[in-house]
């Protein structure tokens, strides 16, 4: 359980929604340096990062939507809550990373065929480290934020920032073997090196996704632990039937005790209160 937070700054629904409005706003930084350092440079590589920058706006924009809707209390035709938004945003994330690896491919077998000359080798680089800087102040945020309220949605967002830090590397890379060795074919590998990249990064994303949409059961060393809670009361012999599931910030957990056969009712109802608390 996440320690109570001091003030509204350190709540869980502050820093969500300080993570997803973080992601929207470095989205459209790096989309405008980027399409800029493209016009510059004519690099497919650099492209390849403004494709995926803009699926990672597009993706953040959906992230914010599934956050807010997912704190909302549970209601009458909810009871579980709204948590299921996280994940399904997470799959549209997939899908987005996808179709930017896709588009990719294609540009890039393009360029295979009639390879193009890379200008201005040095402002693109300039650029792409402009745009590595902002990425790694995000994914250390994001990466506070789910530590601390351990957000699925946010974790996707982490996941494919932190592949472009992987990525911005690449074309930095790309830029150099283009414009100071000379090497052409450079820009368009390492572009589809990228791609397949991508393709990796959201078949991750989604089946993380589809685990809290199927309802998977938390990890073995997790439920031991919910077990070991359980017995340690002096009064609870044995547990079985245990289920477990998490849907957003919630954990959900469904446990038999096992007590002394002469308990009351009130008793065991009490004893049952405990273990829970």
């Amino acid at each position: 359980m996440p320690s109570k937070p001091h003030s509204i700054i350190e709540s869980p629904t502050f820093l969500m929604k300080a993570a997803t409005f973080a992601a929207v706003a470095s989205a459209l930084i790096l989309i405008v340096i980027k399409t800029i350092g493209f016009f510059l440079t004519n690099s497919v590589a650099i492209l390849s990062s403004l494709i995926d920058s803009t699926f990672d706006l597009i993706s953040s924009v959906v992230n914010f939507w599934a956050v807010s809707h997912s704190l909302v209390p549970a209601d009458a035709e909810h009871r579980f809550g709204h948590g299921k938004a996280e994940p399904l945003a997470a799959l549209v994330q997939a899908a987005f990373v996808c179709g930017s690896a896709i588009l990719l491919l294609v540009e890039s077998a393009s360029r295979v065929a009639r390879p193009q000359e890379v200008m201005a080798g040095s402002m693109g680089i300039i650029i792409m480290l402009s745009a590595t800087i902002i990425t790694l102040g995000l994914v250390g945020f994001q990466k506070f934020v789910v530590n601390r309220t351990g957000s699925v949605a946010i974790s996707a967002d982490s996941l494919h920032y932190t592949g472009d830090l992987f990525l911005n590397f690449s074309v930095i890379l790309a830029l150099f073997l283009s414009t100071k060795v000379q090497l052409l074919w450079a820009d368009t590998l390492i572009a589809i090196i990228i791609a397949i990249f991508l393709l990796w990064n959201a078949i991750k994303i989604a089946r993380q996704a589809i685990s809290v949409l199927m309802d998977e059961e938390l990890s073995a060393d997790q439920r031991q632990k919910i077990k070991d809670i359980a017995l340690s009361h002096k009064c609870v012999h044995d547990v079985h039937e245990l289920r477990t599931r998490s849907s957003g910030l919630n954990t959900f957990i469904q446990m038999h005790i096992v007590l002394d056969a002469d308990l009351s009712l009130l008793e065991a109802h009490n004893i049952a209160d405990d273990v829970e608390m």
